[in-house]
């Protein structure tokens, strides 16, 4: 009885069938490398973009070549675009045996030559009867994290001039042209982003639910795990400050006048 497979299992066999090929996660991604190298990035929703796809290092001008013969399958991804590197969306009928030989070719741009003369033959791999996990495609979907996000969107909206937006395919909050909350779940975790100081910082991590996040913390910002619940009346506190820190003096008359 044949088991049941998704586009992700199909990729993996693909990818890690090459000599000395290997996974990794990198930037919520899952990688596929040779030597320090990377030849593909297995690509889901990224930002919000609603793909499922590959990203594939390709030989100079074979982007333009797929992108312009066939943009229903080709696209040019972000960040890795400019250098080259072919976007393959997965879901949208383009065959498995075509994918893997896509993978081939940004594997023998990208390995060292050595490696190539102990490529197998193109694998005929059996193609996956399933997408990818709704939760693995969008983190944000089970039912109690969408009753989160409906207390928190409360409590943020009914502060002066706060307007939701989207922030790298996540919701995120901001005072009048400043964001001064934001939410993401990565690796499982819900985490709620906020505004405190880099005096508040270290005195917020002797608690565990909090960590200084990478890129924005030394902005003076903290990361709250709320995978497991949170308390409403500090999370209150904590997005009243961050607000505080961010809004204009007309909005902050606004909110000492309590409209």
């Amino acid at each position: 009885m044949a088991t049941s497979r998704n586009i992700d299992d199909a990729v993996r066999e693909l990818c890690l069938g090459l000599p000395e090929a290997a996974e990794a996660r990198s930037h919520g991604s899952t990688e596929y490398r040779v030597g320090k190298r990377s030849f593909a990035s297995f690509a889901v929703n990224h930002h919000g973009d609603g793909r499922i796809a590959l990203w594939l290092n390709m030989p100079a001008g074979a982007q333009q070549l797929y992108v312009a013969a066939e943009p229903r399958y080709f696209f040019v991804p972000p960040y890795v675009g400019p250098r080259g590197w072919l976007g393959v969306e997965l879901d949208k009928g383009l065959s498995w045996r075509r994918i893997g030989a896509l993978v081939r070719e940004a594997y023998a741009h990208t390995a060292p030559r050595p490696l190539l003369a102990r490529m197998p033959p193109p694998a005929d791999i059996v193609p996956p009867t399933e997408t990818v996990d709704p939760e693995v495609f969008d983190p944000l979907s089970p039912a109690w994290v969408q009753e989160f996000l409906d207390q928190l969107r409360t409590r943020c909206l009914r502060l002066p001039e706060v307007t939701e937006i989207s922030q790298f395919g996540n919701p995120a909050w901001r005072a009048g042209s400043k964001t001064f909350c934001s939410v993401h779940r990565r690796g499982g975790r819900l985490t709620l982003y906020v505004w405190v100081g880099a005096e508040r910082q270290g005195l917020l991590t002797l608690d565990l639910r909090f960590h200084v996040p990478a890129y924005i913390g030394n902005n003076g910002w903290i990361g709250l795990d709320a995978e497991d619940g949170v308390r409403w009346e500090e999370v209150e506190t904590l997005l009243l400050d961050s607000y505080r820190h961010f809004a204009l003096k007309r909005m902050l008359r606004r909110l000492e006048a309590g409209e």
